[in-house]
C-alpha cells in the first residue's frame, strides 16, 4: 500500500480544509465556531469507520444477512493537554437476522487485528464495546 500524505490549509479563523493523497477534502473546524468536525472528532469518526468497514466484511464473508451496521462512539478525555481518548467505547447497532456470535467474532476480529485506527487509539484508552442487535 502506498504511503498516505495529507496536508491542512488554514482558511480563516480556525477552519483550515483537509486534504488527503486521495485527492478528497474536509472542513475541519477547532474553534468556537464549530462549523464543521474537530480534529478528535474526526478522531473517532475514523475509528467508528474502520472497525465498521471491518465488521461489514466479516460478516460478509460469513454469508451472515444484515441489514444495517451503525457504530457510535462515547469517549473520554484527559482534562490536561494534550488531552488525548482516555476511554471510549463503541456501540454496535447491527440489523437483520444475523447470527450474535458472528457478529461478536466480527468486532474481536476487527479489534484484535484488523482496525489500524484501534491499535493506535488503544496505546491511550481503554477501548470497550457493546452490541445492540436491532
Amino acid at each position: 500500500m502506498a504511503d498516505i500524505h495529507a496536508s491542512a490549509i488554514w482558511t480563516d479563523k480556525d477552519r483550515f480544509i483537509g486534504i488527503s493523497s486521495s485527492g478528497h477534502a474536509i472542513v475541519v473546524d477547532a474553534g468556537a465556531d464549530m462549523s464543521a468536525n474537530s480534529p478528535m472528532e474526526l478522531v473517532l469518526i475514523g475509528l467508528c469507520s474502520c472497525t465498521a468497514v471491518d465488521v461489514v466484511s466479516i460478516l460478509r464473508k460469513k454469508r451472515e444477512s444484515f441489514t444495517s451496521v451503525e457504530v457510535s462512539a462515547k469517549s473520554e478525555r484527559a482534562s490536561e493537554p494534550p488531552k488525548v481518548y482516555k476511554k471510549i467505547k463503541l456501540v454496535y447497532h447491527i440489523g437483520g437476522k444475523v447470527n450474535r456470535k458472528s457478529v461478536e467474532d466480527a468486532i474481536r476480529l476487527s479489534m484484535e487485528k484488523y482496525c489500524s485506527v484501534e491499535a493506535m487509539l488503544k496505546k491511550t484508552a481503554e477501548i470497550s464495546f457493546e452490541i445492540v442487535m436491532d
